[in-house]
């Protein structure tokens, strides 16, 4: 069972000649109702502005349009916050240009969005937003609205007022049975929170009814403004049923073991090309088109673990979403899969480990271009709030014309994707040790910085052949971890370049960049600010050198004691 919500709405001008109040809800089919949820919209244009009707209308209209246009692995914060801060600055824009006037086209606006078992709260000025639970009215949203005396009072926010938009943002966890209340002022101002439970609880399973009743009785207490006044029901949940789960994931069988000529769903098997505990992947040929592919089909091992089918479903359908030219494709198949698989383009080439073993000591120029490719596929991830969290050379096809390209999504973490309940445990990371970030060693949550960390040990080896800290990091060596300067083992690593390097992969995700762009500028662009770095001891910038000297040293100390003693 998914989320099942039913939704009711009035409007009325009430004794007003025009209605400037603006409602709308969608509720989406799947998969939008899953990755996307359900939303509900009231907005309430200012009296005094120009043309607060059309701001009202534009942006319940625009949201409701705009949000289910943003990609569906970004959070629902990210999601309604970037839709409204556009809206914001159109709103703003054009009410400067038609009107003349900051308050030219200005509104009121709260949103809500069920997703999964959660409700997301976005409110700007003095709509309202209420929650039913247990007999209990609750007010949600505070009132962006400030008293000036007993008869005056105005908006301290509102939609269309500033280019700055300060949104009020709310996540709380539904419960079936839940009733949420969205009302304009023209509701509340004239019926206490008594009244609208005593209204609501009498037409609980009618919302369409309930939200005609309070706007009725809104009007016959006098209210003197429009009415609007909307009623979502929340009747039911996902599931934690585990066995219904597991029958979703497993409707598609596992593939068996695939030979050369062998033909699947129209893929002929070429051959095999990779294989381990936990997947099968092969080069094919399709046989409409001609076209060489790559089939990957999860391993016979996993055929009775959901947390594993799950994780392969989401690395399909991450794949589906990336476009880069530094992350390879994953192809669409218009045809009827009888087995759980997916098809990718194929790269002709070598993975960047075994182009590491021929090319032991690449020069600098071409790690830096690596470096850039490499970062342009992963800001791809990041784009869609994606973190891949396996970056590592195995990872990484460089083909014939030296492109390179980001091969394996497997444990990449999707951040909309994350907010949707499911009855599985939450599965830790899949990362190499040795490029993983040290927060994912102490069990911590990760964020793009992570995939910084490991391009910066990858960068790191290409130019040393050694990792950073000299081992692979364990909650056990961790607290003795010292970073090694690459310059120890390379002398023609410029210090600004090693610096660079070091503050990619720094223990601490605070104090690495927090852009792949400021780390790629780093290598070819010396940094000022590290020029008044700290002054480098000799061991580290030349550890020859102060051994010797330090040897010296002592032999000539050693030998005035002796002077000194025979005397």
């Amino acid at each position: 069972m998914g989320l099942e919500v039913r939704v009711g709405q009035h409007t009325r001008a009430g004794v007003k000649p025009h209605n400037e109040d603006a409602c709308g809800a969608r509720v989406p089919e799947e998969p939008l109702l899953t990755t996307k949820g359900v939303a509900v919209v009231v907005a309430d244009g200012m009296s005094a502005s120009e043309a607060g009707r059309e701001a009202a209308e534009t942006c319940v209209q625009g949201f409701l349009t705009d949000y289910y246009s943003t990609p569906e692995s970004w959070t629902t914060r990210t999601s309604a916050h970037k839709t409204l801060s556009a809206l914001n600055r159109w709103l703003h824009g054009q009410g400067q240009r038609e009107y003349g006037s900051a308050r030219g086209m200005v509104t009121t606006l709260s949103a809500l969005v069920l997703k999964s078992t959660t409700a997301y709260l976005f409110h700007v000025g003095d709509t309202r937003i209420y929650r039913l639970r247990g007999g209990e009215l609750e007010q949600l949203t505070r009132d962006h609205r400030m008293q000036v005396d007993d008869d005056k009072n105005y908006l301290t926010r509102a939609m269309g007022i500033d280019l700055l938009l300060d949104i009020d943002h709310r996540a709380e966890p539904m419960e079936v049975g839940d009733r949420y209340l969205l009302t304009t002022d023209g509701v509340h101002d004239h019926l206490p929170a008594a009244r609208l439970r005593e209204l609501l609880a009498h037409h609980g399973d009618q919302p369409e009814a309930a939200a005609r009743c309070i706007v009725e009785a809104a009007l016959a207490a006098g209210s003197d403004d429009n009415l609007t006044c909307q009623v979502v029901c929340v009747d039911a949940l996902p599931g934690d049923d585990q066995q219904e789960f597991y029958r979703r994931l497993t409707e598609l069988p596992f593939p068996p073991p695939l030979d050369a000529g062998m033909v699947l769903d129209g893929y002929r098997i070429v051959r095999p090309l990779f294989s381990n505990k936990r997947t099968e992947v092969y080069l094919a040929e399709d046989q409409e088109t001609g076209r060489k592919v790559v089939l990957k089909a999860p391993s016979v091992n996993y055929e009775d673990d959901p947390d594993y089918i799950n994780q392969f479903l989401h690395e399909e359908w991450a794949g589906r979403r990336i476009r880069s030219p530094h992350v390879v494709r994953v192809l669409e198949s218009t045809r009827h899969r009888q087995f759980l698989y997916y098809i990718t383009e194929y790269v002709p080439g070598q993975t960047l480990r075994q182009w590491m073993h021929d090319h032991p000591q690449p020069p600098l120029a071409t790690v830096r271009d690596f470096v850039e490719q490499i970062a342009r596929g992963l800001r791809a991830f990041h784009r869609l709030e994606m973190i891949h969290q396996d970056l590592k050379p195995e990872n990484i096809i460089v083909d014939e014309h030296g492109t390179l390209k980001i091969i394996d999504f497997g444990s990449t973490k999707i951040a909309g994707i994350a907010e949707i309940a499911t009855p599985l445990g939450e599965a830790g990371p899949l990362g190499t040790l040795s490029y993983s970030a040290p927060e994912y060693v102490m069990g911590g949550t990760a964020s793009n910085r992570a995939d910084i960390y490991s391009l910066g040990v990858i960068t790191y080896e290409l130019l040393t052949g050694r990792l950073p800290y000299g081992r692979e990091l364990t909650p056990r060596t961790l607290p003795r971890a010292r970073y090694q300067p690459a310059t120890r083992f390379n002398p023609e690593v410029p210090r600004w370049v090693d610096l660079a390097i070091e503050k990619a992969v720094r223990l601490d995700p605070a104090r690495r960049y927090e852009a792949l762009s400021e780390f790629v500028h780093d290598l070819s662009h010396p940094n000022p600010r590290f020029a008044r770095e700290q002054f480098v001891p000799l061991v580290e910038r030349d550890p020859v050198s102060f051994w010797r000297g330090l040897t010296l040293a002592l032999v000539v100390l050693n030998l005035v004691l002796v002077y000194l003693l025979l005397r």
